[in-house]
């Protein structure tokens, strides 16, 4: 079984390049894709791109041209949910597009014909993603904490507090209290479910969504964001084998 690696920053992917057996470059749909084996796991390593339609294009070319049964997806994102610090690790349950208003055809945040708001990461793969961070935090020795829970979506960077909490406050009054916003997730999501494959995301929290979003940003992606992923995403990789290896 064949797993895509989705990373949102060039700096994340470059550590599992490196990690790949017999890697080979192939590029398609103007993107560069990486094949080989993590562990003894096929997969395929992308980088999402930014925003939601070049996310939902490039997992459309991960299942479409090289026919990846899962997706796992990494990234960073501002925290926005209560308790979820700079540092911090959140693994999706869901996603909801925080910028979907297609009404008064269709009330806001759903998605027109699908009749949802929100589009779930599959529950085993989440379960074990949830494993792999915390027993990749604790094996660095970090304070960060774990969370699991809705991640917010939607084609615009927020960098300020006032927009922050207005996007929160709008979500939660709607029934849909978000921990963290990004740009991408939601759309992989989407397209995940529109094909029945097995989707888990895991973010790490760079900056608030406030007005010190933009501050040293390339320093947290660098010291931070792509230690955790590497880390994390080894050590799901490892357990993945091994359970595929027993016949889980």
């Amino acid at each position: 079984m064949t797993t895509a690696i989705l990373s949102a920053l060039a700096e994340e992917q470059q550590g599992l390049i490196e990690l790949l057996r017999e890697p080979r470059r192939v590029a398609r749909a103007g993107r560069e894709f990486w094949l080989g084996e993590l562990h003894g796991t096929p997969v395929v390593l992308a980088l999402s791109r930014i925003g939601k339609v070049a996310a939902a294009t490039t997992t459309t070319t991960l299942i479409e041209a090289f026919g990846v049964q899962r997706l796992i997806f990494t990234g960073v994102a501002g925290g926005i949910g209560p308790g979820v610090q700079v540092g911090d690790v959140v693994v999706a349950s869901e996603f909801v597009q925080h910028d979907m208003d297609a009404s008064p055809l269709f009330p806001r945040y759903q998605i027109p014909l699908y009749d949802r708001e929100r589009f779930a990461c599959d529950i085993a793969l989440g379960e074990a993603l949830l494993a792999a961070s915390r027993a990749s935090l604790e094996s660095l020795a970090l304070p960060a904490t774990v969370h699991h829970g809705l991640i917010a979506s939607g084609d615009r960077f927020v960098s300020a507090a006032e927009e922050a909490r207005a996007l929160h406050a709008a979500l939660s009054n709607a029934g849909h209290a978000p921990l963290a916003v990004e740009m991408e997730g939601a759309a992989v999501a989407q397209v995940c479910h529109d094909y029945a494959i097995p989707y888990a995301a895991v973010r790490t929290i760079s900056d608030r969504a406030d007005d010190s979003a933009h501050v040293d940003f390339p320093q947290f992606v660098t010291e931070v964001a792509s230690r955790y992923a590497l880390a994390i995403i080894d050590e799901f990789v490892r357990e993945l084998n091994k359970s595929s290896a027993r016949g889980v």
